[in-house]
């Protein structure tokens, strides 16, 4: 359906190669998933595939792609900028499809997506929407376009449980191929039956990509025997090497020893040491040769490093957050919509290094809620709380360097401390000199974690924190939050981090805050 031939990408401003010879064929049948760190090109990729245009603006190109004619549906990582003014019917009468289809077929499909009959005919803005509501909405004018084939970045951002599951069963079970990009480990586990992984080694410095046409578990273990046998051959040759060195290095030493003991009188005696010392010679020079052919060390792609400071505790009898609202509303009775009520009777009380999440379908308010509480918390001078908002743009100064954002005084010394911290996250020095805007959004949420570590914060506040990290990036922030000594109040719909991270979890209803187990929700 899909060709790529000898594709090279390189980006502009540093000159770093994020491609190399990379070819590949999307094939029926094929659910590809592309995996890698922040940064490394992946929705770039998806972009060129769709439109070498997309791309041109901060990127070299060179390939061959052959679509064949087929109708690509693209789901963008972020709502296009033209379309975040228009109404909810405006946006889907940019799909000439949409006035041939059946109020049935119509009703039908709303469903399946979680949202209302009537949706397609609102009025409201589409940049009011929630960030799974614009999921959805993009995915229902996809699937009414019919495309011959899918190239979905993140559609499992955002999306509540019921919708990911959703999303788990149209990827499984459409005849169409999918290349997607997605952080949700649970959905790709499911889902993918290729491995596209885009890899920066050595420091970023060497592109490296791997096309698995196997599931991603079998991948990942894969990966890891090829890896270990790797490293046991190198060792096991370089310890082999050590002993023909140390026995070729006593020969030399002894021949060496006879010829400076040899009298001249003895001509005979000293050709012969000549000829075993050219044999000696020879002998390095093969040993020379083969240390050339020797199996290298595998090469990883290193995972971040990052951890907050294990002073960092809250009294498990401590009142952090005791809060009541009569009614959460969203609107101001504007051109935006109508003011509404999302949800009654809200209460939450958090006490200690206790970790929550709240979890619920689109558009019941989760994110509204999460704000009035950070609103509460963030003044407050018995604790010291962190906020990182589901839209990072709400915080984040766009035009500054990572280390301008993130630095306070400006002195050297904390400077130095910035650029070793954002060195431990995978930052190249051209990167951490780039404007935040033309940051990846996984490398954007690093920048909210630096933040929140150098605040010496307490208490974090985190709308969709895994959202923007990599498969392979997020086990160690699971691990870097679960070990977290302070209080976390959160939003997820990532079922691993709930399951692994996740004390208690709240569902957000109309009549406010009920308190859940995983199996209610199907984490497994």
């Amino acid at each position: 359906m899909i060709q790529v031939k000898n594709l090279h990408l390189m980006h502009k401003k540093d000159l770093r190669t994020l491609l190399d010879d990379f070819s590949f064929a999307l094939n029926p049948g094929d659910k590809a998933v592309v995996i890698g760190e922040e940064g490394n090109g992946k929705s770039t990729l998806l972009k060129w595939l769709v439109n070498p245009a997309l791309v041109e603006d901060y990127v070299e190109a060179e390939g061959e792609r052959i679509t064949g004619g087929a109708r690509i549906g693209y789901l963008p990582q972020e709502l296009p900028e033209e379309e975040k003014g228009r109404t909810i019917y405006e946006f889907f009468c940019g799909e000439e499809e949409f006035f041939l289809q059946d109020p049935r077929e119509l009703g039908r499909l709303a469903k399946e997506l979680g949202l209302p009959a009537d949706f397609y005919y609102g009025e409201q803005k589409m940049y009011t929407l929630s960030g799974g509501e614009k999921v959805k909405a993009q995915m229902a004018r996809l699937l009414l376009g019919k495309p011959d084939v899918f190239l979905l970045d993140e559609p499992s951002n955002d999306i509540d449980i019921d919708t990911l599951e959703w999303m788990e069963r149209f990827i499984s079970e459409t005849r169409q191929p999918v290349l997607y990009i997605s952080h949700d480990e649970t959905l790709i586990e499911r889902t993918a039956n290729v491995v596209i992984h885009l890899e920066q080694i050595r420091r970023k410095t060497v592109s490296r990509h791997t096309v698995a046409r196997m599931p991603y578990r079998e991948y990942l273990s894969h990966r890891e025997n090829v890896m270990d046998n790797q490293m046991q051959m190198a060792l096991d040759e370089r310890r082999q090497e050590r002993i023909r060195r140390e026995k070729l290095n006593r020969i030399m030493q002894r021949v060496e020893h006879e010829q400076n003991a040899i009298s001249r009188q003895n001509p005979h005696g000293g050709q012969l040491l000549k000829k075993k010392m050219k044999a000696v010679k020879s002998m390095e020079k093969r040993f020379d040769k083969a240390a050339g052919q020797m199996t290298e060390r595998p090469e990883e792609e290193e995972a971040i490093l990052l951890r907050f400071s294990p002073d960092i505790r809250l009294p498990a009898g401590k009142t952090v957050l005791d809060f009541h609202l009569d009614a959460l509303t969203a609107g101001k009775g504007t051109e935006c919509g109508p003011s509404r009520v999302l949800a009654r009777n809200i209460h939450l009380l958090v006490r200690g290094p206790e970790k929550v999440c709240m979890i619920g379908r689109n558009g019941v308010g989760k994110t509204t809620l999460l704000k009035r509480i950070a609103a509460e918390l963030l003044p407050r001078q018995d604790i010291k709380a962190a906020y990182m908002p589901q839209n990072y743009e709400e915080l984040l100064d766009l035009d500054k360097t990572p280390v301008d954002y993130l630095s306070k005084s400006g002195h050297k010394g904390e400077i130095t401390k910035i650029r070793t911290w954002l060195g431990s996250m995978k930052y190249t020095a051209d990167e951490m000199e780039h404007p935040i805007r033309e940051l990846s959004g996984g490398q954007k949420a690093k920048i909210f974690l630096l933040k929140m570590n150098l605040s010496g914060a307490n208490v974090l506040i985190l709308d969709e924190p895994t959202r923007n990290f990599s498969p392979l990036s997020n086990p160690v922030i699971r691990q870097v939050l679960r070990d977290f000594g302070g209080a976390i109040i959160s939003i997820s719909h990532d079922r691993k981090y709930i399951g692994e991270v996740c004390e208690t979890i709240y569902q957000l209803t109309e009549d406010g805050l009920r308190r859940v187990t995983q199996d209610d929700f199907s984490v497994k």
